[in-house]
């Protein structure tokens, strides 16, 4: 094509202009994911190759695909005996997360729990390109490359990846949809990624209702209701019947006994002393600073959006119970909202901006002011939305050294003393057999054998995998896990291998 053929369609032109700029971004957002992804992949699959990835949870969820993989029920036995309730108890009883189903194909090509760790970090840095559409859309293209970096280098992200494999793997990139699909008018995938929630765990239900709250006050208020009805009865429906109908028990899931023995109790708790309910999300120094914690990466603008009603039932749900992990920033339990609060945001800050501007307005307004003043306001405003994405992206920074992502960059990270020893201890298990595996020796050992949890409760495995060098969950103390090796051998046990803490037994034959 000639160039006075183009100089004469100039409607073509930018189009095709247009569509070199989006392919070009296509390729960096891509490639964005891509690193977050490998880095991410890094974190869990050093870890867990020098065994400081953990048969609690890492194990439950691998037994979990691969008998979907095998189109088995998902049984997890490591889980069934550890609550003595038999190998046969199903995942579903725990959790409902029947989307781990998803991850099926997977174990048809690699069997294993590094199936997991790649499948989570490739699905958290998933949620990468649709946080990038909103925020371009909001704010524009450049905040919408701070923020994107921002979430992935995000403490909340940064922790999640760095404890085994977890539900909350599916979360961040389905909250993403939801909000970008949505904000764009696309209401039907939108609405199709927040049903997707549902099945990740009994307690998203919550997260619906937060949506349909968020949407009432958006003014969208037949599809808001409608979603906090949905959420409402999910909620109760997973929590009441399907994980008892899968053998689950109600307390299992209660987490409130300082508000009452069940639903009703807490309900009559909270009106007997409705000041101390209100003051409990901040009764520990843990709640304030993981409260802070959530919301100072967006600079507290987060709170100026309706987004954050949607975020707001799941954290209630962590503050108010009595379960010390859930208050805190170590685990996995924030990324469930982390796109969230970062969309809110954005959202907050485009909200501050039109308050701005309708204020300018006004007052020029009556002032009499030039179209030339409205010109140089919306340069400040341009200025404004880089400067908050700029800073969002340095208090992510800023907080990296503090969090999980730090390791990455340490090579210490990379070395393990005892790595060897622990290899040589899992190689003395035969394939196939059933083994009770300290929690740190759990996962090397899932893929080929049935993997119990080394407990105080003996449950009779011909195979024991003991580590006596360092503390293992759940024993109460070091002193504990000598006490038991003792009492194996006791029993008729007897030690095949033994170096730097590392005990193997086998239950002699009869």
């Amino acid at each position: 094509m000639t160039g006075d053929t183009l100089a004469a369609r100039p409607g073509a032109s930018a189009a095709a202009s247009w569509r070199i700029r989006l392919n070009g971004h296509r390729m960096r957002v891509g490639a964005m994911a891509l690193l977050a992804a490998v880095a991410y992949a890094v974190l869990g699959l050093v870890k867990l190759a020098s065994f400081r990835a953990t048969t609690f949870d890492l194990v439950i969820f691998d037994q979990t695909v691969r008998n979907y993989a095998a189109f088995r029920p998902p049984h997890v036995p490591v889980l069934g005996m550890f609550h003595g309730r038999g190998m046969e108890y199903l995942q579903l009883a725990d959790h409902f997360s029947p989307i781990y189903a998803l991850l099926a194909p997977l174990y048809w090509i690699h069997d294993g729990p590094e199936t997991l760790i790649v499948a989570q970090a490739v699905l958290f840095a998933a949620a990468i390109p649709f946080l990038w559409r909103y925020t371009r859309r909001v704010l524009g293209v450049v905040p919408a490359y701070l923020v994107s970096a921002a979430y992935a280098l995000s403490w909340p992200v940064a922790q999640a990846v760095a404890f085994d494999a977890h539900e909350v793997m599916f979360v961040p990139v389905l909250t993403a949809i939801m909000i970008e699909r949505y904000h764009a008018g696309r209401t039907l995938p939108a609405f199709l990624a927040m049903l997707a929630l549902l099945l990740v765990k009994e307690d998203m239900g919550l997260m619906v209702a937060g949506v349909g709250l968020c949407l009432v006050v958006m003014g969208d208020r037949w599809r808001g209701v409608l979603c906090a009805m949905l959420g409402i009865g999910a909620v109760l429906l997973t929590r009441g019947l399907v994980t008892s109908v899968f053998g689950g028990e109600s307390r299992d899931f209660w987490a409130y006994g300082h508000l009452g023995a069940d639903i009703p109790g807490a309900i009559l708790g909270i009106m007997r002393d409705p000041l101390a309910a209100l003051l409990l999300p901040f009764s520990e120094e843990a709640k304030v600073d993981t409260l802070f914690l959530l919301a100072w990466p967006t600079l507290m603008l987060c709170l100026l959006s309706p987004l954050s009603l949607a975020a707001l039932p799941h954290v209630l749900e962590r503050m108010l119970s009595d379960r010390a992990q859930w208050w805190q920033a170590d685990f996995q339990y924030a990324a469930f909202t982390v796109v969230i609060l970062f969309c809110a945001g954005v959202d907050g800050l485009s909200r501050l901006l039109r308050r701005l501007e309708r204020s300018d307005d006004e007052r020029r307004s009556s002032a009499g002011e030039s179209e030339a003043s409205r010109s140089g306001r919306d340069h400040k405003h341009a200025a404004l939305k880089l400067a908050w994405s700029v800073a969002a992206c340095a208090i992510a920074l800023t907080l990296v050294p503090k969090f999980a992502l730090d390791q990455l960059y340490h090579p210490a990270f990379y070395k393990e003393p005892k790595a060897a020893a622990a290899a040589e201890a899992v190689s003395k298990v035969p394939s196939g057999v059933t083994v009770e595996a300290a929690n740190s020796i759990g996962p090397a050992l899932t893929s080929r054998t049935t993997v119990l949890l080394w407990s105080p409760t003996p449950h009779g495995a011909p195979w024991v995998v003991a580590d006596t060098a360092r503390w293992e969950y759940p024993f109460g103390s070091f002193d504990d896990q000598l006490a038991k090796v003792n009492e194996l051998q006791g029993q008729g046990y007897v030690k095949v291998f033994d170096r730097d803490g590392y005990v193997v037994l086998r239950r002699a034959l009869s």
